[in-house]
């Protein structure tokens, strides 16, 4: 049975006694690593200056920065934060409260529901070698599965992006395990031949923050350019709302230095709510929300707004899975490599191999492909949920 909202996030608030949840100026929660802030570049030094009474230490890495708190200080992290851009000489200071970006069911902003074991599906059909286009996956990292072998990519996926379905050994699947393995598998369906790089941020139970959000953005820049190639198409299945619904400068900061050839795409959230979630709702990126599975109206579930740019199918999607057997209160459940899931996490990565397929097909930029896709003048839309990209019934 699922949780409601509150328990959902009493839940955890226990398992993390360092997430604090806050109230902003306008009502709204939000969720926050207590006693830290988080800055980028050169507003790392004035922040370490303007509020070095309160910082306990720092811990620099690839030009993002935490300052941890000193116990005790009784300092509002919210309150601190807006205080860093008063003066007229720090209007701009990109650093805040180090929010928590989830992509478990808390405030739904993940996967709607609970997986569920299905029959196999045929595999995404690849031609013989694989495409020059890139798709980028920070999410909780990737599994063993018959649609991945033999490709480069996978092979070239360090032990560090590889995820484990009971990580607590409790012989139950960890809330959002497989949520990696299952994107990119919805990625290759779009794109078979696309070249995916994997990247796991998050844990098993779905949460991380703005600051290994924002590291594991800066590694796939130095990753692509290592490499000698662009991140053509960067699919982001997670989120969080902000403690006064303004955007979150350090994470913007970070969408914003990517160049105008990458795309980003993520997930609209799913509370059923316009209230913007982040980095959705950003304008460099690509907000995605959901469709019912017949593909006829906005999902239930699917967060909607001005701020929604695109819409799929996201309801009882089958994508790649682990195999496992799921030993729970109803009995045990058997997964055999598939499974069907819901929510906006699924939406966005199936819109992120659109652009990835077209931009192959076209020989463009995945620029310019995103851009004739989501064209509101040559594409039919929804209100609140933008334009309709691949609406096929998502059943199987």
């Amino acid at each position: 049975m699922r949780l409601e909202r509150n328990e959902h996030i009493d839940r955890l608030l226990a398992r993390h006694p360092d997430i604090r949840l806050v109230n902003g100026a306008s009502g709204n929660g939000a969720l926050i690593r207590a006693n830290q802030l988080v800055a980028v570049g050169g507003s790392a030094d004035v922040v370490h200056d303007r509020a070095r009474r309160w910082i306990d230490r720092r811990d620099d890495d690839a030009g993002v920065t935490v300052f941890h708190l000193r116990p005790g200080s009784d300092v509002d992290e919210c309150d601190l934060a807006v205080g860093l851009s008063d003066g007229a000489a720090h209007k701009r200071v990109n650093a805040g409260p180090n929010h928590i970006v989830t992509t478990q069911p808390t405030w739904r902003p993940g996967p709607f529901d609970d997986p569920v074991p299905t029959d196999a599906i045929a595999a995404p059909e690849q031609g013989m070698v694989e495409g020059d286009v890139t798709v980028a996956i920070l999410d909780t990292g990737i599994a063993t599965h018959p649609w991945f072998d033999n490709r480069k990519w996978f092979a070239a996926c360090a032990s560090d992006d590889f995820e484990t379905p009971d990580a607590d050994d409790d012989d139950r699947l960890d809330s959002v395990a497989g949520h990696g393995t299952f994107i990119a598998g919805v990625v290759l369906q779009q794109a078979p031949e696309a070249q995916l790089l994997i990247d796991r941020i998050i844990s098993g139970d779905g949460v991380t923050d703005e600051h290994r959000l924002v590291s594991g953005l800066a590694r796939l820049r130095a990753r692509a350019g290592k490499a000698g190639k662009r991140v053509d198409v960067v699919s982001l299945s997670l989120g969080c709302y902000t403690h006064d619904d303004k955007p979150s400068p350090v994470v913007e900061h970070a969408v914003n230095a990517f160049d105008r050839h990458t795309v980003i795409v993520a997930c609209a959230g799913n509370a059923g709510s316009d209230r913007p979630f982040w980095p959705a709702a950003l304008k460099r990126v690509i907000a995605v929300g959901s469709l019912d599975a017949n593909g006829e109206d906005r999902a239930d579930f699917s967060n909607y707004g001005w701020w929604v740019d695109a819409c799929t199918l996201g309801d009882k999607v089958t994508s790649s899975f682990f195999r496992y057997t799921d030993h729970g209160p109803s009995g045990e459940e058997q997964f055999t490599g598939y499974a069907s899931w819901s929510g906006t996490s699924f939406a966005a990565p199936r819109v992120a191999g659109a652009i990835a397929a077209k931009a192959a097909a076209d020989g463009s930029s995945a620029a310019a492909a995103a851009a004739a896709l989501i064209d509101p003048n040559a594409a039919p839309s929804m209100p609140d949920v933008g334009v309709l990209v691949d609406v096929r019934s998502s059943r199987r």
